[in-house]
């Protein structure tokens, strides 16, 4: 029996179009189905895609894709969108390597307008795309769907004003399901919760005129004149109208599950002139009970058992990184009350959540404010306490002018914690951390730790935080490598290496950085398997270099760095300018190991080390062809 027999006729988009209102909600049915069977087995955006299904329907049957052009914003949510476009065969590939992308992505699809990944891009992407269109004389609609938790960020009111004040043409749908990652905060969360609380204003408005309309001889003309105090009762029943205020027919709030409604609602969009929002209220994790229940487990999970929702539990294990930073700032801030720790929409990922437990009033979740999260730790610092900013290593990139015209000219002693740094696996290009040290190394003032385990986390973190100026530690996603941990801190020594393996007949010295030490370790030993002896320096900073050690091993040996980030500006550069600064570059030998000049697509991270050249095995055959 086929378990999607509407979903497999679906060879075109168009096809959408052919269905009943009836087919359109069991066709519904089918592609929930489809997305958690598939989430279930590879993991994935479960509970946003989920949320999303009706809202996909009700575009493909209103509007003509790809002459129409659709932006998603993150593109969690765009599951739906990816299995209606010609990509159902492959959908099973979902966030594999050379499989099905997790984000939409333009060398994916034609339907794909824009590549997401990172929160608050899609009305400034999708108000190029109508400037655009005007320029040329085309007349296709271009649509921009924005959650309410990515609406929360800068770039998203910079989009919205401009829009207001061009009057393009532009239909922005925000689909409000009351949750990002983690809870929503801030004054435009609280908005949209209010105009959900107030169905009144809508009721009210369509009551009043019906009233008006029906007055014999004056009906038309009452009506006309109760438009000119329209925005004062709405005022009154709606606490505040910012959308129409900025130019923006608002539309709304509409169930965003309601097929035919949302129809209707497109339909009329179509109609009117300049930029118009939508407003949808929809369900994350709708139709499937355990993700309803729990959207934030179910917004990013790996497998699971698709009919009880639970995952397979671990056995043991080391801990992660991210819970051991989180214990050890905890553990700090009992001894140094200066101490305040602040992220962006991030708490439970970046594992602040436990510290905003402990300490409520010294905890900040900013939203998605990568920006105004490193300026506001600036104002702390400048203030006197030492602020923690805790970011996504590729979410900070969006912060890159706050920290260096903001805490780091300054001086300032601000802390910042980059999770997920390094190759993180199935999200893929728009989620590595791969470009952290290149653009912190060049910042004045800047000192970059960069731990080879868990342990050395725990006392850097307590050195970084005893500092009066700018820190950076960076971290990879997930479990540490199970090694002793002490309960107290020890403070390193800053600007000092670390040197685990070294003879004087050494022919390799590695110079590795985080976790890439121990893969060191595993090369060395290969190597001295068949003959041929290494040093391996953990080198612990990036910024400043040991340049002792690097002279102390560049000697004798052929130097070979090693890092999991860009070749391009990183460790390995640092490395390789000094030995040119000081005069040894053509007397040194020198081997530069780490991600490079390309963006790496997803996959496991031993898939994505291997593609990289970054295995213990790679590394030591690439010594091997260089000593040739």
């Amino acid at each position: 029996m086929n378990a999607y027999p509407l979903l497999d006729k679906i060879n075109n988009p168009e096809d959408i179009k052919k269905y009943s209102l009836s087919e359109l909600e069991e066709l519904a049915r089918e592609l929930r189905s489809f997305i958690i069977d598939t989430v279930a087995a590879n993991g994935g955006h479960l509970a946003p895609s989920l949320g999303t299904v009706e809202l996909t329907l009700a575009l493909y049957s209103v509007f003509r894709f790809p002459q129409d052009k659709l932006v998603w914003d993150v593109g969690h949510q765009a599951y739906s969108h990816k299995i209606l476009t010609g990509r159902r065969e492959r959908f099973h590939t979902l966030r594999q390597l050379g499989g099905i992308t997790g984000f939409p992505n333009r060398f994916e699809s034609k339907y794909d307008a824009f590549g997401v990944g990172h929160a608050s891009t899609s009305i400034s992407a999708a108000l190029g795309m109508a400037v655009s269109r005007d320029l040329c004389g085309r007349n296709n609609e271009v649509i921009a769907v924005i959650g309410d938790g990515a609406l929360t960020g800068g770039e998203s009111f910079e989009a919205l004003n401009q829009a207001g004040d061009l009057g393009k043409k532009l239909i922005v749908i925000l689909n409000d399901n009351e949750m990002s990652i983690d809870k929503n905060v801030g004054g435009m969360s609280e908005y949209l919760s209010r105009i959900r609380m107030a169905p009144q204003y809508n009721k009210a408005k369509k009551d009043v005129g019906n009233l008006l309309m029906s007055i014999p001889h004056i009906g038309d003309k009452a009506y006309r004149t109760a438009q000119i105090v329209k925005d004062s009762v709405r005022s009154a029943l709606v606490p505040g109208s910012v959308f129409e205020e900025i130019g923006f027919h608002y539309i709304g709030p509409i169930d965003g599950h309601d097929i035919s409604l949302l129809q209707e609602m497109f339909c009329r969009a179509k109609e009117l002139e300049g930029p118009v929002l939508i407003h949808i209220h929809t369900k994350k994790g709708k139709g499937f009970l355990p993700a309803e229940k729990n959207p934030n487990k179910f917004h990013g999970i790996g497998v699971f058992d698709r009919h009880t929702g639970e995952c397979p539990k671990k056995q043991g294990g080391a801990p992660s990184y991210t819970s051991v930073f989180s214990k050890a700032l905890i553990e700090l801030a009992d001894k140094n009350t200066d101490i305040t720790a602040i992220t962006a929409a991030m708490p439970s990922g970046t594992g602040l959540k436990a510290f905003g437990e402990v300490y409520p009033a010294r905890f900040f979740d900013v939203g998605i404010a990568e920006e105004h999260a490193v300026t506001l730790a600036a104002g702390m610092a400048a203030d006197g306490r030492h602020p923690v900013v805790a970011l996504y290593s590729t979410f900070a990139q969006r912060a890159y002018d706050q920290l260096m015209h903001d805490v780091c000219l300054q001086n300032l002693p601000v802390t910042l914690c980059l999770d997920r740094a390094g190759l993180v696996g199935a999200d893929g290009p728009t989620h590595h951390g791969a470009f952290d040290l290149s653009y912190l190394r060049h910042m004045p003032n800047m000192t970059i730790f960069v731990p080879k385990d868990e342990a050395e986390l725990r006392d850097m973190l307590a050195t970084a935080v005893s500092m009066d100026s700018p820190t950076a530690v960076r971290y990879p996603r997930g479990a540490g490598f199970g090694v002793p941990m002490r309960e107290e801190f020890s403070e390193v020594p800053v600007g000092k290496a670390e040197i685990l393996k070294a003879s004087d007949e050494d022919t390799v010295a590695f110079l590795a950085v985080g976790p890439m030490v121990h893969r060191a370790e595993q090369a060395a030993a290969i190597l001295t398997d068949e003959g041929i002896s290494a040093s391996v320096v953990n080198m612990r900073f990036v910024k400043p270099l040991d340049t002792g050690v690097i002279e102390q091993m560049a000697s004798r040996c052929l130097l070979v760095t090693v890092e999991e980030n860009s070749l391009v500006g990183g460790f390995g550069s640092g490395v390789a300018e000094y030995l040119m600064d000081k005069g040894l570059s053509d007397k040194v030998k020198l081997l530069r190991l780490g991600i490079p000049d390309k963006f790496i697509e997803q996959g496991t991270p031993n898939e994505l080390l291997e593609l990289c050249g970054l295995t213990p095995e790679q590394m030591a055959a690439a010594v091997k062809e260089r000593l040739k």
